[in-house]
């Protein structure tokens, strides 16, 4: 009985624990380093990746749900460009699933693409003033992966303990 008290006892404090871990990293970056609070739209945008990849079901083909974060990053590379590497472990979850294929590829680059061609509407029309894509490894945009990096950890350490310490 202890047992699985205790073990239910962190199945809901350990995810509400790195939870406030990433809160308290995100509130040190914005005193520090935010000028405003669009630079926390890349870590915004590493959840809901992250949401959309755990609902592909087992036996669907998740074109769609790649089309999907393909945008997805594609929007969110106009805080952070280096943020399109994010694809990578985003493909290394699906062969890690058996869900990876071909037109997964395909399909979170086309969504990456729609995103460009827009944006290169945007830019030719001077919407877009500020073109941060021609300085991809700048050190200044370097610190926007502390904020995203402490989401993202947090999401998928959260993720890990509840699967470890569920019922079975």
């Amino acid at each position: 009985y202890m047992y699985l008290r205790a073990r239910n006892i962190l199945y809901h404090l350990l995810p509400v624990i790195f939870w406030l871990l990433a809160i308290g990293v995100c509130v040190l970056y914005k005193i520090y380093f935010a000028s405003s609070w669009l630079q926390f739209i890349p870590a915004i945008v590493g959840v809901l990746v992250w949401c959309v990849i755990a609902r592909i079901k087992r036996y669907s083909s998740g074109v769609e749900e790649c089309f999907q974060v393909g945008v997805l990053i594609g929007v969110a590379s106009y805080w952070l460009p280096t943020i399109v590497f994010l694809c990578i472990p985003v493909w290394i979850y699906l062969v890690y699933k058996h869900y990876f294929s071909f037109r997964l590829v395909c399909a979170t680059l086309l969504g990456g693409a729609v995103v460009a061609i827009y944006a290169s509407i945007a830019i030719g029309l001077g919407w877009l003033k500020a073109i941060p894509w021609l300085c991809f490894f700048a050190a200044d945009l370097a610190h926007g992966w502390i904020p995203t990096g402490a989401v993202l950890l947090a999401c998928l350490c959260s993720t890990i303990a509840r699967r470890n310490l569920r019922e079975r």
